[in-house]
């Protein structure tokens, strides 16, 4: 097509050919201008040229906002820096990315102004809660449970398990002071500070709520959302690690060997058969309160003698059914899929058995014992029938110490099933309790062949 040099009346009187969707008409002027006209009536001035051995073309402008004048002193820049083997469209691309990049800093200075932990937090344990890993959960209830605990507000009339010298309401998690900060003032300095307003008051739970706030922050420091604005060494600094409470063990939490008489004895006494009987599977297995709260009828096998945990290390771990656990488990009523089941609490099972158990404690005249302390007295007691202490372990589900542990002994239930019944045999015995055994719910059935010689 004949090139022209452009002007107002021409690129106005410029149509697209007919039968064509496209027409480009060429300026005689300014190299590399063209006007390009649609059959839907568009106009457009493109720039056109060859750049390291192969045709570009970019649009400049619509007609109705460029004009002629303005259109060629654009071709003349863009086609002086073609001449020096300059891409326009990748420093157009590039200045676009700086804008785009300049747009998302503003956002997240923004965001570290105005983001509060507990926005953070929401957003965390919603995240946790959705996330399933080998097919399961990676966050169960009860740890779902802690997370809530440690922020909820407080100021709960308490209707349960009010201990001494505890107030009519609930007090405020561990972890609900920091909520209403912004999640760019959680830094070290701040940790520190919580800490030394929590631990006084509770060091063992500050010192598990300290754990949750780490991996938390671990978290928020990994998201597009939230890396900004997080501190991500806020625990590591070592005036706070120092500061944070070591575990401890209860000092006196668990059973003597004199002691044991008289807790059966008062447990025993418990009116709820159910509670009786969890108190003492307790006591004779070294279960985590949870994990034994969670058995289910399909856990349990009368007929292999076995009861199949819940984990919360392994997943889910495999202990003898002794005799008489076994006794105590055989009679309760099925309510529901739970063994250990109640017909008041939403979840089906026992919600919190400590009640009765401190009754129990006070009539014995005992000294106070917690629930895990009873997963502590099994450990200590089995040491009277010198078990090996591997046997121990991987009855109460706790990680293997040792290599061999680890990756050469791999014990069968029948010898698990020959300590756990020592164990159970020597703490009856303390316990002057004479174990009546369980009728067999299997028949012996006599051979029909035999039978007729």
């Amino acid at each position: 097509m004949k090139r022209e040099n452009f002007t107002a009346e021409r690129v106005t009187a410029f149509k697209c050919q007919t039968g064509k969707q496209q027409s480009i008409y060429w300026d005689g002027k300014a190299p590399g201008l063209g006007l390009r006209t649609t059959a839907a009536g568009a106009k457009s001035y493109i720039f056109q040229t060859d750049l390291h051995g192969k045709t570009i073309r970019m649009t400049i402008g619509d007609l109705r906002t460029w004009g002629v004048g303005a259109a060629q002193k654009e071709a003349v820049r863009l086609k002086a820096m073609t001449d020096q083997g300059i891409d326009p469209r990748q420093v157009i691309a590039d200045a676009i990315a700086v804008k785009e990049a300049e747009a998302a800093e503003i956002i997240a200075k923004e965001s570290r102004e105005t983001v509060r932990v507990s926005e953070a937090w929401k957003s965390y344990v919603t995240e946790r809660s959705a996330s399933i890993v080998d097919g399961k959960p990676e966050w169960g209830t009860k740890y779902k449970t802690v997370h809530d605990i440690f922020v909820q507000p407080g100021g709960v009339k308490r209707t349960r398990g009010r201990r001494p010298g505890e107030p009519d309401t609930t007090r405020a998690g561990a972890l609900f002071p920091l909520m209403d900060m912004r999640l760019a003032d959680l830094d070290s300095k701040a940790v520190k500070t919580w800490l030394d307003n929590e631990i006084p008051r509770a060091p063992t739970n500050t010192a598990k709520a300290f754990r949750v706030l780490r991996a938390f922050i671990a978290w928020c420091s990994k998201q597009e959302a939230y890396s900004a604005a997080t501190h991500s060494d806020a625990c590591q600094s070592d005036e706070v690690k120092k500061g944070v409470p070591k575990p401890k063990a209860k000092p006196n939490d668990s059973l003597r060997k004199a002691q044991i008489k008289p807790w059966f004895e008062a447990v025993q006494k418990i009116r709820n058969p159910v509670i009786s009987a969890y108190l003492q599977g307790l006591l004779l297995t070294g279960a985590r309160r949870n994990e034994l709260a969670g058995l289910r009828w399909q856990d349990v096998d009368f007929q292999w003698k076995s009861l199949t945990i819940r984990d919360k290390v392994e997943g889910e771990r495999t202990i003898p059914l002794t005799p008489y656990l076994e006794s105590l488990i055989a009679p309760l009523p099925r309510r529901n899929d739970f063994v250990f089941s109640s017909p008041t609490a939403a979840s089906g099972r026992i919600e919190e058995p400590r009640i009765q158990h401190v009754r129990a404690l006070n009539t014995a005249a005992l000294p106070p014992l917690s629930l895990h302390g009873l997963r502590r007295s099994f450990g200590t007691l089995s040491e009277w029938v010198e078990v090996p202490a591997g046997i121990v372990a991987q009855i109460m589900g706790h990680k293997p110490s040792a290599i061999a542990e680890k990756h050469y002994i791999q014990r069968e239930l029948d010898l698990l099933h020959l300590w756990h019944v020592k164990i159970e045999a020597w703490i009856l015995e303390q316990a002057g309790i004479k174990l009546t055994p369980v009728k067999s719910r299997l028949r012996v059935v006599k051979n029909s062949a035999r039978s007729h010689k």
